[in-house]
């Protein structure tokens, strides 16, 4: 009887796994045709340096990193960029930031706590979770270490829930408020959730590239969550500069935390709904979404902007869940204008 069952189990298990290959095959997207000749090239040469000057803040006991860039000429403002789910600041791509310095902007990026050199809450639990308002403090604390008292806050993603949380909480610190792919409340029943085939992709794609932790994998990985949140959307993605920022988190800080997920989606459920908050509002804010974007579907970026009193907006056609080489012009003049007439 007990060899029927393991020759039954071995069996399922075998059949699992010929399906996991053909899910693969068929359902994840390929790679960019130059994709490997890319990554094989910026092994070979590794990753640049950072550009701007490294430091660690102190929320409490929490340790959290920051780069700050500086322009080259007069300063105009700051701007602080709060980056999204399990994601770290080195994910805020270079052809964005380098727009933003040369307009006259110091621009500061940090880790989320649970990502990069931040602290990763190794004594994090369920029934002792972190909120997005304590993430919001983890940016103050930055803005402290920095002594700047207001900056132009941009979110993406839980990034943009956090930028919220620290407009709602710290309306001092905040000049202007700038939420990209994000919602008040995700988990609002009147509004499109996360497409389920999206979640299983994800899945799928850490299967295929994941549990073999070597250079090229890793790499192909955060390539292939970038084809993923693309959705059904056609553009390019820079494979270099992807393939170089994930190599630097490989070999000069820590990597990916695989617990990020889990800690930062129990912030956004403990946090609940913002919607009261944001139609108090008096930020100047402007709201930024893909109209196909398969993470954080359309309607929560109309909703945000029905909330927020004299909010802005802009509406892409095309975007995914990513910030594009296509749209960054787009995107960057829109942010500006918006900081430009609230300096």
């Amino acid at each position: 009887m007990k060899g029927k069952i393991l020759k039954t189990s071995v069996i399922v298990i075998i059949i699992l796994i010929i399906s996991g290959i053909i899910y693969m095959k068929i359902s994840l997207p390929d790679l960019p045709d130059d994709a490997d000749r890319i990554i094989t090239e910026v092994i070979k040469s590794g990753p640049p340096p950072l550009k701007g000057k490294e430091g660690y803040a102190y929320n409490g006991n929490v340790k959290i990193w920051y780069e700050s860039r500086m322009p080259s000429d007069s300063l105009r403002g700051t701007i602080l960029l709060i980056m999204g789910m399990s994601n770290d600041a080195l994910s805020w791509p270079e052809y964005f930031i380098d727009p933003l310095v040369e307009s006259g902007y110091q621009v500061v990026r940090m880790d989320n706590r649970g990502t990069g050199l931040s602290d990763w809450d190794g004594d994090w639990s369920l029934f002792d979770s972190y909120t997005l308002e304590d993430m919001a403090l983890d940016a103050i604390a930055v803005l402290d270490a920095l002594k700047i008292e207001t900056s132009h806050v941009i979110g993406i993603s839980l990034g943009g829930m956090i930028a919220q949380a620290l407009a709602i909480h710290h309306p001092e610190r905040v000049s202007t408020l700038t939420s990209i792919m994000s919602s008040g409340y995700m988990m609002d029943d009147e509004l499109p959730a996360t497409k389920p085939i999206l979640v299983t992709d994800l899945f799928m794609a850490n299967l295929r590239y994941g549990l073999i932790k070597s250079e090229t994998n890793i790499i192909k990985l955060h390539l292939l969550g970038r084809e993923l949140l693309k959705g059904d959307n056609e553009y390019d993605i820079n494979v270099e500069e992807t393939a170089q920022s994930a190599l630097y988190n490989i070999r000069n800080r820590k990597g990916d935390n695989p617990l990020s997920f889990q800690q930062q989606t129990q912030a956004i459920l403990k946090s609940g709904s913002r919607y009261e908050d944001l139609r108090q509002l008096k930020i100047p804010t402007l709201i930024i979404h893909g109209i196909h974007d398969p993470m954080v579907p359309f309607e929560h970026g109309e909703k945000c902007y029905e909330l927020i009193p004299n909010a802005r907006k802009l509406w892409i056609d095309g975007l995914g869940h990513d910030i594009p080489e296509l749209y960054t012009d787009t995107i960057s003049s829109e942010i500006l204008r918006l900081i430009q007439d609230h300096p």
